[in-house]
């Protein structure tokens, strides 16, 4: 379901725009329209009063919360179910973030990445993505949104846009913690600048080298690393936001001194943080995170190049839960582990 389907069953029911608003405002912020207490000039016309328990019902089912996985620092991993039984996962971060999913699947196939493993199953529409946040509203307060979880958001570029639209104004979050994820999409380059809520940019970048990039992320847009770092640059500087660099580090592919050059090469003098984050073992895939000490060792020599570096206390290590582990396990039937590692992009 996209968000103009829910804006004209609105409509249907005698709803202005400031109806509209009102109504979009209570869900995403996790509200209720029949408890607040109104002035006469502010009531809902009352073919939509009525309607209202309804419409209520038919978007708390747009995602349902499957599983709740806590960790002891602060952070939750959700598996969501969907209106047609597929799920997707969220996750709840400390100081007020959210991860939601943009896709059941995804067709990237990143080596590294469980949800890649199984490829693209379907979109998301912009009201299931939006879903993700009213439903962790009510759990706890959500300041700001990151499209990390499920899913390249490119690839999904309307829903994603009109989502993150709404979450901008009705959502009231304010646009810097709006923050879209791709590994790189020229569409995505050309939209951004035009839209009424321009969130911040984070770019899986991975690799400096182009050929080891092309194998680990097979297929993502061919971008070269460096006019990806040159795109990415032209909208940091456009909006005021600096771009996060994502890497997830896999000892012995993207950890050693070559590309800590690469790095420095491309990033030196540029608005930007390098964001280092140790790869969340999965079985069977064959990779594995380098011992921290390297991982800091790797940071250290970035911020002596001028590269602003960030080494990522990963949330939930508590629950073996990367991206897309949940849900496997779910299909499966399977419990979660008690002690492995985080999502790769968090």
């Amino acid at each position: 379901m996209r968000i103009e389907q829910i804006r004209q069953r609105l409509r249907a029911h005698g709803a202005k725009l400031c109806h509209e608003a009102r109504v979009l405002r209570a869900w995403l912020q996790a509200g209720s329209l029949d408890k607040r207490r109104q002035k006469a000039e502010d009531f809902l016309p009352l073919a939509l009063r009525q309607a209202l328990p309804g419409i209520t019902g038919e978007l708390d089912a747009l995602a349902r919360l499957h599983s709740e996985h806590p960790d002891a620092d602060g952070s939750a991993r959700l598996l969501l179910q969907l209106q047609d039984g597929q799920t997707v996962e969220a996750v709840l971060l400390p100081r007020g973030g959210l991860c939601v999913s943009s896709q059941v699947g995804c067709a990237v196939g990143c080596l590294f990445c469980m949800t890649g493993q199984g490829g693209l199953l379907r979109q998301l529409g912009s009201a299931e993505i939006v879903a993700q946040v009213a439903l962790a509203r009510r759990l706890r307060p959500v300041r700001k949104v990151v499209f990390m979880g499920m899913g390249e958001p490119a690839h999904n570029l309307d829903n994603v846009l009109e989502a993150i639209e709404l979450l901008g104004t009705a959502g009231g979050i304010g646009h810097k913690n709006l923050v879209f994820s791709t590994v790189g999409d020229r569409r995505a380059f050309e939209r951004l600048p035009r839209g009424p809520v321009k969130p911040a940019l984070a770019l899986s970048l991975h690799s400096t080298d182009p050929d080891l990039r092309a194998r680990l992320l097979p297929k993502a847009p061919r971008i070269e690393p460096a006019e990806l770092v040159e795109l990415g640059e032209r909208y940091a500087r456009a909006t005021g936001y600096p771009i996060q660099y994502q890497w997830t580090l896999l000892e012995g592919i993207n950890d050693s001194a070559t590309e800590v050059a690469g790095i420095a090469r491309l990033l030196a003098g540029k608005y930007a943080v390098m964001n280092l984050i140790p790869y969340n073992s999965v079985p069977g895939l064959g990779y594995q995170r380098p011992p921290w000490a390297r991982a800091a060792e790797m940071a250290r020599q970035l911020h002596r190049h001028g590269v602003l570096t960030k080494l990522r206390h990963s949330a939930g290590q508590a629950v073996d839960a990367g991206c897309g582990q949940l849900r496997a396990r779910a299909a499966r039937g399977l419990a979660p582990a008690v002690a492995s590692q985080p999502c790769n992009s968090l």
